[in-house]
């Protein structure tokens, strides 16, 4: 019998203007206290500003680029074997690894302090799309940190 409750998959989001369920998860990430119409102003706010300059065909360009450069390949997890914990390197599944990449790239533009949130917004997006910025370091730590305890590897079930 499982131990936890089943989860359901829900229906992905989708945003009005681009008809997106990347930028659906990106504004569902952004917002807080249930106000969706002002994370949807931010996030626009920061597409129209990641795109300043770039004269692309699809505005959402940049921020696929950003997720896919941010997106985690492995993690390591906890694992107690033996009454010893050990960082057990897995791989990660597609959903999560893109939830984490948006949820590092909107945390660490939440730490931008003295700036407006779609500028830091912007500003995080086009780090990640040019392979620099705090979320792209944020996935090489995870990376360096599974490559370093790649030794438990056969701890994974």
């Amino acid at each position: 019998m499982p131990r936890r409750k089943r989860v359901f998959e829900k229906p992905d989001r989708r945003d009005p203007r681009y008809d997106s369920s990347l930028v659906g998860h990106l504004i569902s990430k952004v917002m807080h206290d249930g106000k969706r119409s002002l994370a949807q102003r931010i996030v626009y706010a920061a597409i129209d500003r990641a795109n300043e300059g770039i004269d692309t065909v699809d505005p959402l360009e940049v921020v696929t680029r950003a997720v896919e450069n941010a997106k985690p390949r492995v993690e390591v997890k906890s694992r107690r074997v033996g009454g010893a914990t050990y960082q057990v390197p897995l791989e990660v599944e597609p959903g999560r690894s893109e939830s984490l990449a948006m949820r590092w790239i909107v945390s660490y533009a939440r730490n931008r302090k003295g700036t407006p949130m779609h500028v830091a917004l912007a500003n995080e997006i086009k780090d990640a799309a040019n392979n620099q910025g705090s979320a792209v370091r944020k996935r090489d730590d995870v990376h360096k940190m599974a490559q370093a305890n790649r030794a438990f590897a056969h701890f994974r079930w």
